[in-house]
């Protein structure tokens, strides 16, 4: 049989495991799951990513870069606001979390994922630098901007803990308390 030209293929796997881990987590990544989710055979999967950690590295790169998640997303959605930066800032974390917890709880697998898997700790750091970075245009310092992303962070993680709804009110009071 003549091997059969797939130029998406390596994609529609990368696909694949960002819907296996924003569905069941990244324990419930494997080779098989993500060759029977892409309909691809096995031996695809590990042609294209020797290792779980390649293929986790790509679905974490490709998740960095969505427009939904990507750092310009957040630049537009605080540039040329007339409004205080908190104010500014719970906006956008209530348009983020109203894309629902499946989404932020994919992108938080993948990066508290780095705290295990050495090979994904660049990309969360490069993540956590170029917010800081974004937020140090709008802080009056670098350290400001820092402790929002941990707050952000710290926030978004309690968002996904419980079943409370997005609370305007106090994420504005928190991050005002930080942006003082």
């Amino acid at each position: 049989m003549a091997r059969r030209y797939d130029p998406e293929r390596r994609q529609r796997i990368i696909d694949a495991a960002i819907r296996i881990v924003e569905l069941k987590g990244i324990s419930g990544l494997s080779h098989r799951a993500v060759a029977a989710e892409a309909d691809v055979p096995l031996g695809s999967t590990t042609y294209h990513f020797a290792s779980l950690d390649e293929l986790l590295v790509a679905a974490l790169e490709q998740v960095n870069c969505e427009p939904t998640t990507a750092i310009e997303s957040w630049e537009s959605g605080l540039a040329g606001r007339d409004d205080t930066l908190a104010e500014a800032l719970t906006q956008v974390l209530e348009e983020y979390a109203s894309g629902g917890r499946g989404r932020i709880r994919l992108e938080y697998e993948l990066y508290l994922a780095a705290l295990r898997r050495p090979p994904l700790q660049p990309l969360a750091a490069a993540w956590l630098d170029d917010m800081t970075r974004l937020l140090g245009r709008h802080t009056a310092d670098l350290a400001t901007a820092r402790a929002l992303v941990a707050l952000i962070d710290g926030l978004l993680l309690q968002f996904l803990l419980t079943d409370r709804p997005f609370d305007r009110d106090e994420v504005r009071t928190a991050l005002a308390s930080v942006i003082r």
